[in-house]
């Protein structure tokens, strides 16, 4: 049976913003910091430029290809070889499982500090929780995550307001500093926008909503660089007031960074941001079980490996095997490896399958015009998101 077309344009910005916002930030600040100093809102400047142009790139491509597996349908039209676009279509779906159980752990530790239970119960039955949303259907867990993603803004608008009125640790200045920069400072701010990186994860996994999209040649594109664009400057204030209200040193330590900075500033309990901190974290793990089940649903279409998959529940249109499958993956994810090591391997996957996404789509505009009502993005922008993508894997 076929997915339901029931997402709008604000439904599908807020899943954007949502699985942004809910796949880093709360978490991965304190990790920037730690490398950055007070250069980090520069590396989350540079992560949100090369997640930009990659997301232009994505909005032609979904009008183009308005498919679910997207990566992997751009990948077999513009190249011809259907199992390389099979091998782009798990790698998508093995970043999605990965770096929901980065997402998982990390949110994990906020809720430790209000629920006293040991994590391995947490993890899994947070996970369990998260996946059952997921099976109820499409309109149902966005307009739960809409709900959530709607909380997350309002979180890191109150931390954004709370650092800047905490005493200024770091001037500025220093955040600003172009001397540090070329006396070295230009590696770290690189290796820093690495890790920054992962809290962009989400704009891509958007396009695997396609099929239940209504006029997806039109709302797809809108919705990705709306999306990029409210979650890219949301994390530069957030970088700038992490900065400016706690020392770097503190932020790398702590496993719940924001709520530092939170407390510096008001000289309030942190209550109020773990919880919020604990609801955007639960956003990113439910966008992303959403999108891996529904790339696996795609890559049923064409490959008997994965027919299993690409069935439906009757009355739900939910696409049952591949969200069980992906829920429990995540689970045992979450449970054995370190979160530093599942947001590295995450970056590392999401970095190649860009190039390659980009590389895609330089060879489409080059075979055939631009559809009626797609957009036409210069090709200097995939061009220059490889060339950026390639630098941060180098750093």
């Amino acid at each position: 049976m076929a997915l339901h077309r029931r997402v709008g344009l604000g439904l599908l910005i807020l899943y954007g913003v949502g699985v942004m916002v809910g796949a880093g930030i709360y978490v991965l600040v304190g990790k920037v910091a730690g490398v950055a100093g007070a250069l980090t809102p520069m590396s989350f400047l540079v992560a949100g430029i090369a997640a930009a142009l990659s997301a232009l790139s994505f909005a032609e491509l979904a009008a183009r290809i308005p498919e679910s597996a997207g990566e992997a349908a751009y990948v077999r039209k513009a190249f011809g070889l259907g199992w390389f676009g099979d091998c782009i279509g798990v790698a998508v779906a093995c970043v999605g499982v990965i770096s929901a159980a980065a997402i998982l752990k990390g949110g994990v530790g906020y809720l430790s500090a209000l629920v006293e239970l040991p994590r391995l119960w947490l993890e899994i039955s947070v996970g369990l929780l998260l996946g059952f949303v997921a099976l109820v259907g499409v309109l149902e867990s966005l307009v739960f995550a809409a709900v959530l993603t709607i909380v997350e803004i309002i979180g890191l608008l109150l931390i954004v307001g709370a650092g800047f009125n905490a005493e200024p640790v770091t001037s500025f200045a220093e955040m600003v500093d172009f001397g540090s920069l070329l006396h070295g400072g230009v590696p770290m701010v690189l290796a820093a926008a690495l890790l920054a990186f992962f809290a962009f994860i989400g704009f891509e996994d958007m396009v695997n909503l396609a099929e239940e999209t209504t006029d997806p040649v039109r709302t797809m594109p809108r919705g990705i660089v709306g999306a990029i664009l409210i979650t890219t400057l949301l994390y530069f204030l957030v970088a700038i007031a992490a900065i400016r209200a706690v020392d770097p040193v503190l932020l790398a330590q702590s496993e719940r960074p924001l709520a530092l900075v939170f407390e510096a500033g008001m000289g309030w309990s942190p209550d109020t941001i773990i919880v919020i901190a604990v609801s955007a974290t639960l956003n990113g793990v439910l966008a992303q079980i959403v999108m891996a089940a529904r790339v696996l649903y795609g890559l049923g279409r064409r490959n008997r490996l994965f027919a299993w998959a690409h069935t439906t529940h009757g009355k739900r249109g939910t696409p049952v095997q591949a969200t069980v499958v992906v829920t429990l993956i995540i689970i045992v994810l979450a449970i054995s490896t370190p979160i530093e090591n599942l947001a590295q391997v995450t970056t590392y996957f999401l970095l190649c399958i860009f190039i390659v996404v980009n590389l895609a789509l330089l060879v489409l505009k080059r075979r055939e015009p631009t559809p009626a009502g797609a957009p036409d993005i210069h090709w200097l922008a995939p061009a220059t998101a490889i060339i950026i993508s390639l630098v941060l894997l180098a750093s």
